[in-house]
């Protein structure tokens, strides 16, 4: 039977079963007419209901169909595939990037719900995972769950917080009254956009380094023309930045052409290749932070065409190094 065939014939035997189940007390021939397949199918899968799920499925002479001799008897119709269970058990060890969140627990959660929801009968070999599939992850750090669930529910609700929040160079807590807009999450970092009542303006706060959160009982309205991606580039970086985005034009060396022609990195892109084999990439963006840090990454093998704002940047960070290492 083929992948295809085999589809058809679940889903049928889930229909089947449902059938039976209301009492209708379906015939061989109104499921024949029904599924448009012959009788003989039609009793492979009466068959196939008893021994593949134990259905204590049987005939009644009298009414000339099919029950259930114990009513209160279902199939399990979870339809996955052989295919569909590696999916599902490779996806688990992604779930490691989220140890420092809550979504961990849940996440393994709805896995143990979609387990129990398998036929007794299906088992899946998992082991081979962890042998031959290695899934590494930046360091991140901890976030205390009541901070990580009181900041969805302030989006949900648009309750006004108050927290203390300390920025990455410094060691004292400043308190911070807070509308959450829109929490967003850059490669398992977790953190919440939205309007700062001190600052009277917009700002980005990561999640570990808030303490002592609580919701002041006033609530909030977004306004109706806001658009988060006037703020952040979505595609790029969460850096909270009200310049307008500029182009960035960076040449990658030929020895970086496949990694670079392979991925997307912004949406917006655009590439070249040279005849030397070389790579322009542009784009438009106002992540001046992390791009900076992006293309620091690439050390000589990538040459910054534009903006000149960049180059400049880029020029004092490679004189600092030079004479840090000097010493």
């Amino acid at each position: 039977m083929t992948e295809r065939e085999d589809k058809f014939r679940t889903h049928r035997i889930i229909q089947i079963d449902k059938w039976i189940r209301s009492g209708c007390y379906p015939s061989v021939q109104q499921m024949v007419e029904e599924y448009g397949v012959s009788r003989r199918t039609i009793l492979r899968d009466i068959e196939f209901l008893r021994d593949r799920f134990n259905a204590p499925v049987e005939s009644d002479r009298t009414k000339k169909g099919y029950f259930y001799t114990d009513p209160t008897f279902m199939i399990q119709n979870v339809l996955l595939t052989e295919g569909d269970l590696f999916t599902v058990s490779t996806v688990m060890p992604l779930m490691e990037q989220y140890k420092n969140t809550p979504l961990e627990a849940s996440f393994k959660n709805i896995m143990a719900k979609i387990a129990e929801m398998l036929p007794a009968q299906v088992s899946v070999d998992t082991s081979f995972l962890n042998e031959d599939i290695n899934f590494i992850s930046d360091p991140l750090p901890k976030i205390d769950e009541k901070i990580f669930n009181a900041i969805f529910k302030a989006v949900k609700i648009r309750h006004v917080l108050t927290f203390q929040y300390r920025s990455v160079s410094s060691q004292e807590y400043k308190v911070k009254t807070f509308d959450s807009y829109r929490v967003l999450c850059q490669k398992g970092n977790w953190y919440v956009f939205g309007y700062d009542h001190g600052a009277d303006d917009f700002r980005v706060y990561a999640l570990p380094r808030m303490k002592n959160l609580e919701f002041t009982g006033e609530t909030f309205e977004i306004p109706k023309d806001f658009d988060v991606s006037k703020y952040v580039d979505l595609s790029f970086g969460i850096w909270n930045n009200h310049e307008e985005p500029v182009e960035y034009e960076l040449l990658f060396s030929s020895k970086m052409a496949n990694y670079i022609l392979e991925r997307e990195w912004h949406s917006g892109q655009k590439m070249k290749q040279n005849k030397d084999g070389s790579i322009l990439l542009k784009f438009k963006s106002n992540q001046k932070q992390q791009i900076f840090s992006w293309v620091l990454g690439f050390g000589s093998a990538v040459t910054i065409i534009n903006p000149p704002e960049l180059k400049n940047a880029m020029l004092a960070e490679i004189e600092k190094l030079a004479e840090k290492y000097k010493k």
